[in-house]
């Protein structure tokens, strides 16, 4: 019988409450640890699951009953609580973005193999149904090469969402909004577009008192000889309108859109039809606000395959680090 694999949770706010909330659904996982720097965070989760709980994430680390610590923090804590996690001998399951430095992420990819621990990094948007359908028609050479990838995220956060924040909208702990809002979709162009090799970009504060660009675009360039592009806000009137990606290729045109990549809104392919795809599951309701889907569950998962069953890690953190690299490139060239 597998052991049950025991998680530690750094980080107690909205997304930290949805890794707690999965990790307690799953049968072959347990909660068991928890830590904010908040007194009511804590409470909150702790009422609900009974387990212990600190304010200094180092006294959780000393729990040798930790067999996984999800990093649910803000961006700019990932590293060097993932270091610290790894050194501690836990294997670690970071939040996205995986790190909002690339020298921070190449570090943290060496504590994992030099402490023989595995680093997960969440992407839970490439389990969306069409997303994942789309990845195995252009793998499978289905769509032929590709030309042309478009990434639109109109999305829309309200001037609370900042102000209330002690660390969003902050240079240094949120790194700017392609990490916070758009590094998923753009990790699903590079996942389908394959290596980049030349980014332009322009980025423009219009509407919020943050410390970095409300809208962006960026034009991208592809090893394979792909071009993309990037066209995001987080300025549209009262809810988000749109995140979507479409693949323009030479056997056919697909376009995923709704709001969170959630639809199967276009497709045209020579001799093929998609078939039809299972419902994707709603987004992350964060109140005032949603997010991208809900799909932590498959990402608990996966982390209890590799450990228990040696299975494949669904996102290495090599890969990962690909969406910072893209996304340091951005800004470095853009001028605000």
């Amino acid at each position: 019988m597998n052991k049950i694999i025991r998680f530690g949770i750094i980080g107690c706010g909205r997304i930290g409450t949805r890794h707690a909330e999965r990790i307690a659904q799953n049968s072959r996982a347990e909660l068991v640890s928890l830590c904010d720097i908040k007194q009511d965070r804590i409470d909150e989760l702790k009422n609900n699951y009974k387990v212990e709980s600190f304010f200094n994430y180092h006294d959780l680390l000393k729990n040798d009953n930790i067999d996984v610590v999800s990093i649910c923090t803000p961006n700019g804590l990932h590293s060097e609580m993932s270091i610290a996690a790894a050194n501690s001998g836990k294997h670690i399951l970071c939040e996205k973005p995986m790190t909002i430095k690339v020298d921070d992420g190449k570090k943290m990819i060496e504590a994992a193999e030099k402490n023989n621990v595995n680093l997960f990094v969440v992407k839970q948007n490439r389990y969306n149904p069409p997303v994942a359908k789309v990845k195995e028609i252009i793998d499978n050479g289905i769509l032929g090469k590709i030309y042309m990838l478009v990434v639109n995220v109109y999305w829309n956060r309200g001037a609370d969402y900042y102000s209330e924040s002690e660390w969003k909208g902050r240079l240094a702990l949120d790194g700017g909004t392609l990490y916070t809002q758009v590094s998923h979709f753009i990790d699903l162009m590079l996942w389908y577009g394959g290596d980049f090799k030349n980014v332009e970009i322009i980025g423009k504060r219009n509407k919020h008192q943050i410390e970095f660009e409300d809208n962006g675009v960026i034009l991208a360039e592809f090893e394979n000889g792909a071009i993309g592009s990037v066209n995001y806000t987080v300025c549209t009137e009262k809810e988000n309108m749109e995140g979507s990606i479409t693949v323009i290729a030479e056997h056919g045109t697909v376009k995923i859109g709704g709001q969170y990549l959630n639809t199967l809104e276009y497709e045209k392919i020579k001799n093929y039809k998609i078939p039809e795809l299972e419902p994707s599951r709603p987004a992350n309701d964060y109140g005032r606000y949603q997010g991208s889907m809900s799909n932590h569950a498959q990402v608990i998962q996966n982390v209890i395959d590799v450990l228990q069953n040696n299975g494949k890690q669904h996102v290495t953190a090599t890969e990962a680090l690909k969406t910072v690299e893209f996304i340091e490139h951005c800004y470095k060239k853009m001028k605000v």
